[in-house]
């Protein structure tokens, strides 16, 4: 699945659908974020060997094919509540792209390719205050990441691929409906909160 937004002459690419874009990526992801490119292509080759929804790796590319965004979902951005996962990482957008509403694009795509895979609920660390409230994410808990910083733990559910009948979820944000839909997300997944406590933590 790719999804294409004329209006911004971007295309948002899940690299499981692309594997030709992984080695470009891993080299631009360590490029903005200062890790190993090796780290990101085994984790992207760890993506393509296995069926499991996680991990998984996601980027923007403008109208040239170059990389405007990008984001990964893993088991653990390094930090100490394990128990509070999958969670969004690596999250940067390029500093022409900001404020025109590519990383809240990007951010809906993952939740709704996240909940097609299976996975009810992602998480995120962050320092920043104020930034994923206004995509929908709540704010659950402090943690600790693996330097022994403070991070602030955030929590979203993913979009269901079948929303209530009369209700379609388009370009509104999560965050104009956000009470309708987590009574709809905790009765349609209440089996999995009963029996992973964890998903409530916080």
């Amino acid at each position: 699945m790719e999804q294409e937004k004329p209006n911004h002459r971007i295309k948002i690419v899940p690299l499981r659908n692309r594997p030709g874009l992984c080695g470009p990526a891993a080299a631009w992801f360590s490029g903005k974020w200062g890790i190993p490119e090796a780290e990101y292509r085994r984790s992207m080759e760890g993506m393509l060997q296995k069926s499991a929804a996680v991990p998984q790796w996601y980027v923007t590319l403008g109208g040239q094919g170059e990389i405007l965004a990008g984001a990964g979902v893993i088991e653990n951005d390094f930090h100490n509540r394990k128990d509070l996962s999958p969670n969004l990482c690596a999250l940067f957008v390029e500093a022409p792209c900001r404020c025109q509403g590519v990383a809240g694009m990007l951010l809906d795509f993952i939740r709704k390719d996240l909940g097609k895979l299976g996975i009810p609920v992602l998480y995120l660390v962050t320092g920043h205050t104020g930034f994923y409230e206004k995509y929908g994410w709540r704010f659950v808990t402090m943690a600790m990441g693996d330097d022994q910083q403070p991070l602030r733990l955030y929590q979203s559910p993913a979009f269901s691929p079948s929303p209530p009948s009369g209700f379609a979820l388009t370009s509104a944000r999560i965050s104009d409906f956000s009470a309708f839909h987590d009574l709809g997300f905790f009765l349609e997944h209440s089996h999995q909160f009963l029996h992973q406590p964890s998903l409530l933590a916080g």
